[in-house]
C-alpha cells in the first residue's frame, strides 16, 4: 500500500471541512433556538445536575425536509467528503459546555444525524441507478426508525453512562462523529454493489428481529431512565425491585439478564445487516464489532461490581443468573 496515498486520503478536503463546519453551526444554532423539552440530567458526583434541551428531533425533521428537495446535491457533497477532523481533547473534562451547549450531548446527536444523512443519499443513488431492492428498503427503513426513535426519546440519553460518567476525549468524539455515521452505514454502501434477493421467510424473520430488538432495547432503557428519575415510580404497574437500597435495579421483566439492554442492541444491529444476506461478512461488521464490545463491557462490569457492591452484588447475581442472552450467556 502506498503510504503517501493513504495519508493523502486521511487529509480532509476544503469542501468537507466547510460542510462539516456548516453542519455543526446549524446544529448549535438549532439547539439554542428551537423549542424543546428541558429535562434535568442525573445527579453528578459533585451533587450538581445539568439540564438538557431536547429538541434535536425538530432539528432532524427540518433537515429531512430540506433533504427531500436537495437529495442529489447532498449526495454529491457527501461523496466528496473524505474525512473529519478530531479535536485535540484528551478526556479531561466530564461535562464541557460551549455557549450553553453540552458538548457530549451535542456530538451524539450530530453523529446520529450524520448516519441518517449518509444513508439517505445512498438510497437516492440506488433509485437513480435503478437498483433499489427489497433489501435496501428494509435496511433503510430499520435505520430511519431507529434514528428517529433516538431523537423522539432523546431525554433517555441524559441518564446513560456516556453522558453521566464518560469524559469528553478523542475516543468519544471520534466515536460519535466518525465511527457511528461511517461504519453503521456500511450495509447501504455494500448493497449498492451487490444484489440480494430475500424470500418471504427471510423478510419476516428480519422484521421480527428488528421488532424484538427494539422492544427489548427501548423497554429496558425506558425502565432504567424512569427509575433513575424516580425510584418509587411503578414499572409496568408494580413497584421496581431494588436490592439493598442501591441502584442495582431488578426491573420486572428484566430479571433474566444483568444487562438485557445489550441483547436489544445486538438484535437491532443484526437486523441492519440481515437484509444483506449471508454471502459476505462485510455487512456484518457492525454487529460483530458490537458483540465484541458489549461482551468486553459486561466482563469489565463483572470484575468491577463485586468489589464495589460486595454482598449486594452476590445477591443480585443469584437472582439474575444470566448476563446478556437468557439461558445461553
Amino acid at each position: 500500500m502506498d503510504l503517501g496515498h493513504l495519508l493523502h486520503l486521511l487529509i480532509p478536503s476544503c469542501n468537507s471541512v466547510v460542510i462539516l463546519a456548516l453542519f455543526f453551526a446549524y446544529l448549535a444554532i438549532a439547539e439554542s433556538i428551537l423549542p424543546g423539552k428541558v429535562v434535568p440530567g442525573a445527579t453528578l458526583p459533585d451533587g450538581s445536575r445539568l439540564h438538557y434541551r431536547c429538541n434535536e428531533d425538530l432539528s432532524c425533521y427540518q433537515q429531512l425536509f430540506c433533504l427531500v428537495f436537495w437529495s442529489h446535491w447532498y449526495f454529491t457533497l457527501l461523496a466528496a467528503s473524505r474525512a473529519t477532523e478530531v479535536l485535540p481533547w484528551f478526556g479531561i473534562q466530564l461535562n464541557p459546555q460551549f455557549m450553553g451547549i453540552d458538548l457530549k450531548f451535542f456530538f451524539v446527536g450530530a453523529g446520529m444525524m450524520g448516519w441518517l444523512f449518509i444513508n439517505l443519499p445512498v438510497l437516492v443513488r440506488s433509485i437513480q441507478d435503478g437498483t433499489l431492492s427489497q433489501s435496501m428498503i428494509l435496511f433503510q427503513l430499520f435505520c430511519v426508525l431507529y434514528i428517529l426513535d433516538y431523537f423522539f426519546h432523546e431525554e433517555y440519553m441524559t441518564s446513560t453512562w456516556d453522558i453521566i460518567a464518560e469524559r469528553l476525549g478523542i475516543m468519544l468524539v471520534f466515536g460519535d462523529l466518525v465511527w457511528i455515521p461511517f461504519t453503521f452505514s456500511i450495509q447501504g454502501w455494500w448493497l449498492l454493489s451487490n444484489n440480494v434477493e430475500l424470500g418471504t421467510a427471510a423478510v419476516v424473520a428480519n422484521c421480527l428481529t428488528f421488532l424484538i430488538g427494539y422492544m427489548v432495547f427501548r423497554g429496558a432503557n425506558k425502565q432504567k431512565h424512569v427509575f433513575k428519575k424516580n425510584p418509587k415510580a411503578p414499572i409496568w404497574g408494580r413497584p421496581a425491585r431494588v436490592i439493598g437500597g442501591s441502584c442495582l435495579l431488578l426491573v420486572i421483566g428484566e430479571s433474566q439478564g444483568t444487562v438485557i439492554t445489550y441483547l436489544g442492541d445486538l438484535l437491532l444491529a443484526l437486523s441492519f445487516s440481515l437484509p444483506c444476506g449471508i454471502s459476505s461478512p462485510v455487512p456484518y461488521f457492525y454487529p460483530i464489532y458490537l458483540l465484541i464490545l458489549l461482551i468486553w463491557r459486561e466482563r469489565r462490569d463483572e470484575a468491577r461490581c463485586p468489589e464495589k457492591y460486595k454482598e449486594i452484588w452476590a445477591e443480585y447475581r443469584r437472582l439474575v443468573p444470566w448476563r446478556i442472552l437468557p439461558y445461553v450467556y
